[in-house]
C-alpha cells in the first residue's frame, strides 16, 4: 500500500523582531562610540615605517608649515587641572566661568596674554586666524605649558606621561620650530616623547623586511 504524502508548506519566518534588535544594536554603537577628536589644522607629517598607533589619551602639539604651534589637550587627560595650573602660575586672572569656557575649547593657539580677551568673544576664533603659541627664543610659551602639564602629572608614572606626549609637524615645518618644542621638554626635564608620522610599508628586500622586530 503506497505511503500517504503529506503536502509540504513553505516556512515563513517573521523577521520583525530580529530587525528591531539589529537597529537597537546599531543605535547603541553609534551613540556609545567615542569619535576621534578633530585635528587643529590639516598638516602632512613626514612618512616613516611604523605600525604603532598613537594613543587616544594624548597631549598633542601640532606644528604647521607656516611655523604656528598649537596644543590639544585630550578629553581623557587632566585638561581642566592643566588650565587651572597655568592660570595660577602665569597670573592670567581667569574667573571660574572663563576657565569653564576655556575647558570646552578644542585646542590652544593663542599667546597667554590674549587668552582672557578671546574668552570674552561670542564665538571661538578659527584655528587659521590664530597666531599660534609663541615659541621663539625670546618668548617660548611652550615651556610654560609643558611646566603646567608636568606639575599636574607630578607624582604619577612619568613613563605614561611620556607616552601621552605627541608632537606632529608638517613635513615642510622648519627645524627651529621643532627645536623650540624640544627645548620646552628639556627645560622641564622631559627627555622622551613621540613623533606622529604617516606610516608606510617596509620596503621589500630591506634589512627590516628580512629581519622584522619580534613582538614584545
Amino acid at each position: 500500500m503506497p505511503k500517504v504524502k503529506i503536502p509540504r508548506k513553505s516556512t515563513t519566518i517573521d523577521m520583525t523582531a530580529m530587525c528591531d534588535v539589529a537597529f537597537l544594536l546599531l543605535s547603541f554603537f553609534i551613540l556609545a562610540t567615542k569619535q576621534k577628536p578633530p585635528e587643529v589644522l590639516a598638516v602632512t607629517p613626514p612618512n616613516s615605517i611604523s605600525a604603532k598607533a598613537a594613543p587616544d589619551k594624548s597631549i598633542l602639539i601640532t606644528m604647521t608649515k607656516e611655523g604656528k604651534v598649537f596644543l590639544m589637550l585630550g578629553d581623557d587627560t587632566k585638561k581642566s587641572e592643566i588650565l587651572n595650573n597655568i592660570n595660577q602660575t602665569k597670573a592670567l586672572n581667569l574667573s571660574a566661568a572663563e576657565l569653564a569656557k576655556w575647558n570646552k575649547a578644542q585646542f590652544v593657539g593663542l599667546p597667554l596674554n590674549q587668552i582672557k580677551s578671546s574668552l570674552a568673544l561670542a564665538s571661538e576664533i578659527p584655528a587659521n586666524k590664530m597666531p599660534g603659541i609663541p615659541t621663539d627664543s625670546l618668548n617660548n610659551e611652550m615651556i610654560d605649558w609643558v611646566r603646567s602639564i608636568s606639575n599636574v602629572y607630578a607624582g604619577t608614572d612619568q613613563r605614561k606621561l611620556q607616552e601621552m606626549l605627541l608632537v606632529k609637524g608638517d613635513g615642510e615645518t622648519f627645524y627651529p620650530v621643532f627645536k623650540s618644542i624640544k627645548t620646552a621638554f628639556k627645560k622641564n626635564e622631559i627627555y622622551k616623547f613621540r613623533i606622529v608620522t604617516n606610516g608606510e610599508a617596509v620596503p621589500v628586500g630591506s634589512e627590516l623586511y628580512l629581519n622584522p622586530p619580534k613582538a614584545n
